[in-house]
């Protein structure tokens, strides 16, 4: 039996398969002090867009700005919901760095009903063990 494979203009039969429609997703924001990663993911958790300051070009300390995590959180948000039709997100932030405030300040003014925000930053409950004491 032979099946019908749709063929590309260089005659490959693999076809490059059409983005899903995912209205409802989750944007996870790393805020590092040197750094600042942005992932949009569906409801189960896969990834369909991500970003970063060093992927839009920024470099050195640069990245660490916030005008650049305000960039590349716009761009990511404004990829992700051209290519997939975003509409509603949960937003889950991790980290320190200048890109939390920047988030904020970019969901405000973007066209994003936000179902959810939380902070995931890593607390130590005990901390590490203390140096040992000195002796004079």
């Amino acid at each position: 039996m032979k099946e019908n494979k749709q063929k590309n203009q260089k005659g490959n039969s693999a076809v490059k398969p059409q983005p899903k429609y995912i209205p409802k997703g989750r944007v996870y924001l790393t805020a590092t002090f040197n750094n600042t990663l942005v992932s949009v993911t569906d409801d189960n958790g896969g990834v369909i867009h991500w970003g970063s300051c060093g992927k839009m070009g920024y470099s050195g300390t640069r990245k660490s700005t916030p005008f650049a995590a305000t960039s590349t959180i716009e761009k990511t948000l404004k990829d992700a919901k051209e290519m997939y039709g975003l509409v509603e997100v949960a937003v889950y932030i991790k980290g320190a760095g200048p890109g939390r405030d920047s988030l904020l300040r970019v969901l405000r003014n973007f066209d994003l009903e936000v179902s959810k925000l939380v902070d995931v930053t890593p607390v130590p409950h005990d901390g590490i063990r203390p140096k040992k004491r000195r002796r004079v």
